[in-house]
């Protein structure tokens, strides 16, 4: 391309040409207007990097000179054609001398990325997205509207592969969509154990001839560990002539019920990550100082909630999850029996106190799934059966019909564990604090005459103040979903 002007003047020359051309890419068209007269020219041009363009000048020039060829290289092809090579993304300028000296052009050259390349790419990989690119030296910063948070970071991806370094990419995106999760989690579970004991526990005291016999057995519980009560039914028969027969017999039965339910609801925005605990904190020794003090961290327990939401457009949400429902339990505690030191009161060694660690009980999930805003999945479940026996008796003696059941006890344990832990992701938005409602709405305490007469801890009115008393909830309690 080139662009072509005409001179009247007799004594000065009457065509100057400035072309500008890319490899592989044709450009708009960039020229130099000369002026009535011999003065010198000034123009700026914008070079994309690892590109090239032609300076064509109306006379011969001796001398080229570029401030800074790191950023622009120049090679004189012939007098009046000149090669210009962006190397570096930056500022510079150059000047054209002919043979007496004097300044024929003077250029102000901006290398910068060629972008239209990026710009290609963003509409045909999110086409739903209004992406604008622009450099800054050798930056480039991404502006415009995009449909969720993940086109925002494919778009942050694409830009920083193309650049080949994600720290030169600055995104300055916004997300039209809405940006706000809710998570809802329900963890439900039902145990059911059974547990029996029967054992027969005998002492004897019986003498044949002049030779006396003494016999005794106390069968343990090994499964269990100890009897499910302290109660015993005892036999005893007594012949005469000073034998004695006693047996203890303990036949209990337990059977235990149990309910979890929770349901921890968070609030995050897309692409952050939210953490919720209801519970507590309790102490486990870790170790010693120098000085020989405990030295104690706290374990967390409870209901607990973490995920992260991705909204990825049109409803659909991808949620990294994590639950936790875990209780203080006895069993698989630790005991650490204390040791013996100097009072230093006394003087005298002294039996320090043990210290017991409680065990949890866990229900715990952690996962990724992708989920409609109000859709449900099952998380996890879990269904579990456990069943154990121990007999313990006195070898041979416990093997006998019948009267085998004298010298041995049974111990019998069956636990039955349904768990099912549920998600539901919504959308949700801000909403006027006048359309939400607490659980505390409408509670007033009673008063002396209510708790004395009528037995009453509080009173309750509705979610209106003016309506009258109620014994119960009235309206909406909680939070409200938009």
């Amino acid at each position: 391309m080139s662009a072509l002007y005409k001179n009247t003047a007799t004594t000065a020359l009457t065509l100057f040409l400035i072309t500008i051309m890319f490899c592989g890419t044709a450009l708009a068209q960039s020229g130099v207007k000369i002026n009535n007269g011999n003065g010198p020219q000034s123009r700026k041009i914008d070079l994309s990097l690892n590109k090239a363009t032609i300076i064509e000048l109306p006379v011969e020039a001796r001398d080229v000179l570029v401030s800074d060829p790191d950023i622009v290289d120049a090679v004189v092809r012939t007098s009046r054609r000149t090669y210009l090579l962006g190397r570096k993304v930056g500022q510079t300028n150059a000047f054209f001398f002919d043979e007496s000296g004097n300044q024929i052009l003077s250029l102000e050259i901006k290398v910068e990325r060629d972008l239209a390349g990026l710009e290609a790419m963003f509409s045909r990989f999110i086409p739903d997205g209004r992406i604008k690119v622009e450099a800054i030296n050798d930056n480039i910063v991404l502006g415009g509207l995009v449909p969720s948070t993940a086109a925002a970071e494919q778009a942050r991806e694409i830009a920083a592969r193309y650049v080949g370094n994600e720290e030169q990419v600055m995104s300055m995106l916004t997300v039209e969509g809405e940006e706000q999760v809710l998570l809802k989690v329900r963890v439900a579970e039902m145990q059911r154990t059974l547990a029996k004991q029967l054992g027969v526990d005998t002492q004897a005291a019986f003498s044949v001839g002049e030779v006396a016999f003494d016999l005794f057995t106390a069968n343990p519980f090994s499964l269990v560990g100890q009897p499910l009560s302290a109660g015993r039914q005892i036999a005893s028969f007594t012949p005469g002539g000073g034998d004695q027969y006693d047996a203890t017999i303990r036949a209990l039965e337990r059977t235990g019920l149990l309910r979890t339910l929770a349901e921890p609801n968070l609030t995050a925005i897309s692409g952050e990550s939210a953490n919720f605990l209801a519970g507590g904190e309790f102490p486990v020794p870790a170790s010693r100082d120098r000085d020989g003090n405990v030295i104690v961290v706290f374990k967390p327990f409870g209901v607990g909630l973490g995920f992260t939401p991705v909204v990825l457009g049109e409803g659909r949400i991808s949620l990294k999850v994590s639950t936790e429902v875990s209780e203080l339990s006895n069993e698989g505690a630790f005991t650490l029996q204390g040791g013996v030191f100097i009072d230093p009161t006394t003087g005298q060694l002294t039996q320090g106190t043990g210290i017991t660690i409680p065990a949890l009980s866990v229900r715990r999930a952690e996962t990724t799934v992708e989920l409609p805003s109000g859709g449900s999945i099952v998380m996890a479940g879990l269904l579990e059966e456990s069943t154990r026996s121990n007999i313990d008796g006195i070898p041979g003696a416990k093997d006998l019909p019948v009267l085998g059941q004298l010298f041995r006890s049974r111990d019998f344990q069956n636990s039955e564990t349904e768990l099912v832990v549920i998600v539901t992701p919504y959308l949700v938005g801000a909403v006027n604090e006048k359309q939400l409602a607490k659980p505390t709405d409408g509670f007033a305490p009673a008063s002396d005459i209510e708790t004395a007469l009528l037995g009453r801890l509080n009173a309750v009115y509705g979610v209106d103040k003016k309506a009258p008393r109620t014994r119960t909830l009235q309206g909406p309690v909680g939070y409200i979903l938009d």
